[in-house]
């Protein structure tokens, strides 16, 4: 009897690499000295970092 290979690893984002948030910022401190910044998110896999195997095969034009 086999056993169970259990769930398949989520495929990283081809698009941020895994990456999926950066903080940018936008020059300059406020009143009380802290920089101020702007947390993006990757737009393809929205701060995941990782994507379905379905969307990255349509992405990479098929291939899987």
């Amino acid at each position: 009897m086999m056993t169970d290979p259990g769930r398949i690893a989520p495929r990283i984002c081809p698009a941020c690499d895994g990456f999926a948030s950066a903080a940018i910022t936008l020059g300059g401190r406020d009143r009380h000295g802290h920089l101020r910044t702007l947390t993006v998110h990757c737009p393809a896999c929205h701060g995941t970092g990782t994507r379905s195997t379905r969307t990255v095969a349509s992405i990479a034009g098929g291939r899987a």
